[in-house]
């Protein structure tokens, strides 16, 4: 059974994790999150997302 979690998701757990346990000031990532809001309107987007892609296919095709 294949479980899909969104990468938003997965980002915004872990930021919460750094947040409370981590030291991460919700002044940084409230920064992180501008940025990237900033990188998703710029021409670095798409290949963003196609590395983003080509990570989440590799580690799909490891399977237990």
């Amino acid at each position: 059974m294949a479980l899909s979690i969104s990468a938003a998701l997965l980002l915004l757990v872990t930021v919460l994790i750094l947040v409370r346990k981590g030291g991460l000031k919700a002044g940084h990532a409230i920064v992180c999150a501008l940025l990237g809001f900033y990188l998703a309107s710029s021409s670095l987007a798409p290949t963003i997302r196609d590395l983003t892609n080509n990570i989440a296919r590799a580690i799909g095709k490891f399977d237990p």
